[in-house]
């Protein structure tokens, strides 16, 4: 999983999968989740991200994961 924030457009991407989107649906106004072929939930788009998420703050509980951060 990856997280990405466009600061130009204010959207956060949430990549779940490495496999390529072939159809989005919006579910609420400006959340949008993305599918594979098979219908499997490879990604969620986050428009106007800064008003609807904290992004100074990303809790990770009891997750086994390896941190990697990238500078703005």
């Amino acid at each position: 999983m990856k997280l990405n924030y466009y600061a130009d457009t204010d959207s956060l991407y949430i990549d779940l999968s490495e496999r390529p989107s072939t159809e989005s649906r919006e579910i609420t106004e400006g959340v949008i989740l993305d599918y594979d072929a098979e219908g499997n939930l490879v990604g969620i788009d986050i428009d106007n991200a800064s008003r609807k998420v904290d992004l100074k703050k990303l809790p990770l509980n009891k997750l086994p994961a390896i941190i990697q951060t990238n500078p703005a």
